[in-house]
């Protein structure tokens, strides 16, 4: 089969550029490249469809085309013009995603994918004008959905018109709705994804989480050839960097490796850490954050939202007295990513993330594969990742919670880490994953869902989400 990619946001190319340094560059991109070169292993051909960017800050994306090396035959990076030639944050892209779609199928002409899989609410919204334009149907992976955002920053009537000039709620929620409405399938990586998300409020009349023959829940993976125990040819000029870098510090570590996200609640760690004399004690904490080596100097090249992060961040470290004991690491790749994993195992240390809302989890997943033992929060995916006991459940709003958890973990770590390892291997998998996705496809194209009437698309959301501000 001939399969499109519809992801807007972000870029792709062979370098993984930005990786984890911006917010439109998250494991959402890890998540579609893999995916889309497990269905190329699996004899179909895969094109990933985004903007095309000709600005001297994001030189990477200039190109009309691209691939991955290995993958020359079968898979395009196919960028597409989009609202000009700077780059613009997924927020801004709205009003010019029709000229994405029309650029696509120019190109295309008669010879259409047979199918589209589209990612997030902006990939989903270029589904709906695909599938209008074309009839090509499309499958949709929300990702992280827009309500969920809404209620987890907390915001009330009073802060929408902020809140909507940041993060231009109004948009995504309608596309949101208008994606399940139109999708021939809905992808979700749990049940209680299924059955949370979907079922929020602010998506009733457009989707019926209990119709259960509209999902297919299909879980991410781990590529194995990168994050696995076994060390690989980046180990040793890795591991010689991270032992001089901490000579004086020879027990395990907390590990963080995350984007400055409020959301994320790197902070939670941190208040976990600081009000810890065991954790202090005995270990050490480390917070991989990309483009971040020495906080006070680096601050300056992030954005208003991260600095934000990062100066809560560095005001309890500094409250607490916990300098010496917290460190920054800017890990460039994701090989030198799981190396820096497999060397922190080796002393027996735990992986956290305690997000507020975690609608999967895929690096705890790659963590743990490396050897890590996983804490993670009890609010979303990792709750059902680690339902076996492979990892330790924490409560994300609770600081002392999660120092139990660490101390768990570290306590642990032998155990948790031969089960998480498992784990991994027996269910999350990118080839399970492109299978999953290949089946739902199969069963689209083999049945077509009955033609409905069309969902208003008007990308804006406002009246319904003030409404359930009201509430």
């Amino acid at each position: 089969m001939h399969i499109v990619f519809l992801n807007p946001q972000g870029n792709f190319d062979p370098s993984d550029s930005y990786l984890a340094e911006h917010p439109d560059f998250g494991g959402q991109l890890v998540y579609v490249k893999e995916v889309a070169q497990a269905m190329v292993e699996l004899g179909h051909r895969v094109d990933i469809v985004t903007r095309r960017v000709r600005d001297n800050a994001w030189p990477e994306f200039a190109a009309d085309q691209d691939t991955y090396a290995g993958f020359e035959r079968d898979l395009r990076i196919l960028r597409f013009p989009c609202g000009g030639d700077k780059f613009l944050a997924k927020e801004n892209l709205w009003p010019h995603l029709p000229e994405l779609i029309k650029g696509m199928l120019n190109f295309y002409g008669d010879q259409l994918p047979d199918c589209a899989t589209a990612h997030y609410a902006d990939g989903g919204y270029c589904g709906i004008l695909t599938l209008i334009k074309t009839g090509v149907p499309f499958i949709f992976t929300g990702h992280s959905l827009g309500a969920q955002k809404l209620d987890k920053l907390g915001i009330r009537r009073e802060d929408w018109h902020h809140a909507e000039a940041r993060y231009k709620f109004s948009c995504r929620i309608d596309a949101e709705r208008a994606s399940m409405w139109h999708a021939s399938r809905i992808i979700v990586s749990t049940s209680q994804e299924k059955s949370e998300q979907y079922a929020h409020p602010l998506y009733k009349g457009a989707v019926d989480a209990s119709e259960d023959s509209l999902f297919a829940i299909t879980s991410p993976g781990v590529n194995t050839h990168i994050f696995r125990i076994e060390p690989t040819d980046e180990d040793k000029a890795v591991w010689a960097d991270l032992t001089g870098r901490f000579a004086d510090e020879k027990g395990p570590v907390t590990l963080v490796s995350s984007r400055l996200d409020e959301k994320k609640n790197i902070i939670g760690v941190v208040k976990a850490y600081a009000n810890s004399k065991e954790l202090q004690k005995n270990t050490a904490l480390v917070l991989s954050v990309r483009g971040i080596e020495i906080p006070e100097r680096d601050i300056k090249k992030l954005s208003e939202s991260e600095q934000a992060v990062l100066r809560e961040i560095l005001s309890v470290i500094k409250e607490a007295q916990i300098t010496e004991k917290v460190y920054f690491l800017n890990i460039r790749s994701q090989r030198e990513l799981a190396a820096t994993y497999r060397y922190f195992a080796e002393r027996g240390s735990v992986f956290a993330l305690t997000s507020f809302y975690e609608p999967f989890g895929l690096a705890p997943i790659e963590a743990a594969a490396s050897g890590l033992a996983p804490v993670v929060t009890n609010k979303g995916g990792p709750k059902e990742i680690f339902a076996d006991g492979s990892g330790v459940l924490v409560d994300p709003f609770l600081p002392e919670d999660i120092a139990r958890g660490l101390l768990d973990g570290f306590k642990r770590h032998k155990e948790l880490s031969a089960a998480a390892i498992r784990r991994v291997k027996k269910t999350y998998t990118w080839q399970q994953t492109a299978q999953g996705y290949i089946a739902a496809i199969e069963q689209v194209l083999a049945n077509p869902r009955n033609s409905t009437p069309a969902l208003p698309i008007q990308l804006d959301a406002t009246p319904r989400i003030t409404d359930y501000l009201e509430v």
